[in-house]
């Protein structure tokens, strides 16, 4: 007897059905595929296509020409991506405290890396040897604490006992630099990470990125660092754990002053890797390169400009089972002899070493160790071996402020990367939508598929079927009215969770009994294409299989998710266009909530779409930049448009098709008044405002 566990094991990879089976189990059968793997192998495809790329131009740097070439090429295209190089500001640096231990003496600095925007940091200075003494930038992880973090104390302390001027400092979003405080001003009620990709979505609407604030504040630390009288400017490294071994990645592709680097658990995955495990190893936003992808730069690109300067990557082997994705060490590896190559034709290959331990990630005894050793060899050409770490004593958080108050927003009245997002001037310069969201277009003429078909009281319904994109296939219902009526339109319904409502009596049925066709697609990522879980680890499994991992992957690669989900719109309403028994009807799209935004530019993009539904949408991009605790998820983010358009222009364009937005909300999710609704969109004739969301059948028929 065939049970459907049998079914499936036959239907192969795309869990297609067999057509046919002996005459005791012959059965009617659809071949419906696996639409769960429709994004993921997506994907699969243009991270094999950047791989390839990149992989294809390294094996290129055979000569100390072609390595130099390459390297001015990382660190142009990595600020392009990133936004550009920031201006040099006065520092406007100064000491507000200090206090003496065994060996050192901590400082307590203020400076701003932008105008008003303020970095506390630790400076750790010897207090035996003699200066200048060789200077280290430590970069810190993901601790809310920050430059507080007690591995972190330690090690600051640690080669500040072995001669070396320390600066720590407070990244973004972290310890005394924490914009979105909880129990106390100094600690986040968002997390660390978050605290780096809240404020981070919000930039790339005007052509920031989080990256690019990160590296700055590298920079600008560098810079008080070298000028240190006490520091020999010839002699300067940075090392950091984590999020900060990834910040070290980053201050590596753009700075020529440092003289040697330690790279402590960074993310040394990179995206596009072999065995791509769906989104990828995507994470908090400064991790992330949007466009990346089609121009063959990865993570580990960052570290080729610093060559053949000596560079130590460490390394937790646990991570590829406890942190991060299965790739993580195979992917590091790979890379790591990519660049070892790189250092051999420079004649250097000395001057690059990995170190792993088995221990979970963290800055642990043996990976201080290790730096320790690292520094001495390179920066002071010492053969001595360190054997053991001098002493240390982690300090309470409230000493090493550098603030009374322990949050430099509260005490000194700064700037935030919200504030300073906000702030922005942009002239907006018209480009076409296609272009701004780099469209793949669907197959010219795509012929639906109807794959089985069934009857309810007021219709035929077909499960049906689109081409939308390579690997990719939109599934939809297909209500046929039994009555019908070519003067109603045909509905293509747009539900941020799917073609849920099919039941009899439900919003698809009762529209057909009004006499509309009706379409319900899934798109790409919702309903049937909610994507299938990656293999590895539970933890990082989980943490990656959401719609925002997937929104920020498909923006390194040069796709983004709305601009995906546009791409089936368009294959559905030219799938349905190609349908003889469809030409005649009037194609409205209605949407809800989320899908407000790839049905408007669908319709910008497709002339065909006659009018528009669009019942909760979001009111503009523009509402996110000014709403500093936004509500709206990241999958209808797309980088730079505010330097173009927005929302409101999109729908005065399409006139005289009629668009009519019910119950539009800000970024907030607040409902908002009508005639500010009507204002924001200039009052033009073919844009109806009404002041609630409906979703019933009377409201979307009846524009």
């Amino acid at each position: 007897m065939f049970t459907r566990r049998h079914f499936l094991a036959l239907s192969g990879s795309w869990g297609i059905l067999p057509q046919s089976l002996g005459a005791a189990e012959a059965v009617s059968h659809v071949a419906y595929r696996d639409y769960s793997r429709c994004l993921p192998d997506y994907l699969r495809g243009l991270a094999e296509k950047a791989y390839q790329l990149r992989n294809r131009e390294i094996a290129k740097l055979t000569t100390t020409t072609a390595i130099r070439a390459r390297q001015r090429w990382i660190r142009e295209n990595f600020w392009k991506l990133i936004g550009g190089m920031p201006e040099r500001t006065p520092l406007n640096a100064r000491t507000v405290g200090s206090f003496e231990r065994l060996g050192y003496r901590v400082e307590k600095i203020i400076y701003e890396s932008r105008p008003n925007f303020h970095i506390p940091a630790n400076l750790y200075i010897p207090t035996t040897g003699k200066p200048p003494y060789p200077g280290v930038l430590f970069q810190m992880g993901h601790t809310t604490n920050g430059k507080a973090g007690d591995l972190y104390q330690r090690c600051c302390q640690g080669l500040t006992r072995l001669g070396y001027v320390v600066l720590g400092f407070d990244p973004m979003g972290q310890g005394e630099r924490t914009y979105y405080p909880g129990s106390s001003l100094s600690r986040s009620r968002l997390g660390a990470d978050e605290e780096h990709t809240y404020p981070g979505r919000q930039m790339i609407l005007k052509g920031d990125t989080s990256t690019q604030l990160q590296v700055w504040d590298a920079v600008r630390s560098l810079d008080f660092l070298a000028s240190h009288p006490l520091v020999d400017p010839q002699r300067l490294a940075s090392t950091g754990q984590s999020g900060g071994g990834t910040n070290t990645m980053l201050l590596a592709a753009v700075d020529d002053r440092l003289a040697t680097a330690a790279v402590s658990c960074g993310n040394t995955e990179n995206v596009a890797c072999a065995y791509f495990i769906p989104p990828g190893s995507t994470d908090d936003a400064e991790q992330n390169l949007i466009g990346s992808g089609p121009i063959g730069l990865d993570r580990w690109d960052l570290l080729y400009p610093l060559a053949p300067k000596p560079l130590l990557i460490l390394a937790s082997e646990k991570d590829f089972f406890g942190t991060y994705s299965p790739n993580y060490i195979s992917s590091g590896s790979e890379e790591f002899e990519k660049l070892r190559g790189i250092y051999t034709v420079l004649g250097r290959a000395e001057q690059l070493a990995w170190f792993g331990t088995p221990l979970p990630h963290g800055l642990s005894y043996d990976m201080r160790l290790q730096i320790y050793n690292w520094f001495d060899r390179w920066l002071k050409g010492s053969s001595r071996r360190i054997e053991e770490e001098p002493p240390t004593e982690v300090e309470r958080d409230e000493i090493l402020f550098v603030t009374p108050v322990g949050n430099v927003v509260q005490a000194l009245h700064g700037e935030t990367p919200f504030s300073l997002n906000r702030k922005r001037a942009i002239v907006q310069k018209p480009v076409p939508l296609d272009a701004l969201l780099q469209l793949e277009r669907p197959p010219a003429s795509p012929q639906a598929t109807t794959l089985g078909k069934a009857s309810s009281r007021n219709a035929w319904i077909e499960a049906v079927e689109f081409p939308s994109a390579p690997k990719v296939w939109v599934p939809a219902w297909l209500y046929l009215p039994k009555r019908t009526n070519v003067s109603q339109p045909l509905v293509i319904v747009l539900e941020p969770s799917g073609r849920i409502s099919w039941h009899e009596g439900e919003l698809y049925d009762r529209l057909a009994a009004k006499g509309c066709v009706v379409c319900a697609p899934d798109l790409r990522g919702i309903g049937d294409m909610t994507p299938e879980f990656g293999r590895g680890a539970a933890r990082s499994a989980r943490e990656h299989n959401n719609e925002e991992m997937y929104a920020w992957s498909s923006l390194i690669f040069g796709r983004a998710l709305v601009g995906q989900r546009v791409t089936d719109i368009l294959a559905v309403v030219r799938g349905l266009r190609n349908r003889t028994d469809l030409k005649a009807r009037h194609i409205r799209i209605a949407a809800r909530n989320v899908m407000t935004v790839p049905a408007l530019f669908a319709a910008a993009i497709e002339p065909s779409i006659d009018s528009l539904y669009l019942a909760g949408g979001l009111i503009s991009f523009e509402s996110i930049v000014n709403t500093e605790n936004y509500r709206y998820p990241f999958g209808n983010f797309v980088p730079n448009i505010l330097k173009h358009t927005d929302l409101p222009q999109l729908a005065t364009t399409l006139a005289p098709r009629k668009v009519v937005l019910a119950g539009s909300v800000d970024a907030a999710g607040v409902r908002m008044n009508p005639q500010d609704v009507r204002e924001s969109y200039g009052n033009t004739p073919n844009v109806e405002v009404i002041p609630t969301a409906q979703w019933e059948v009377d409201a979307m028929i009846q524009l």
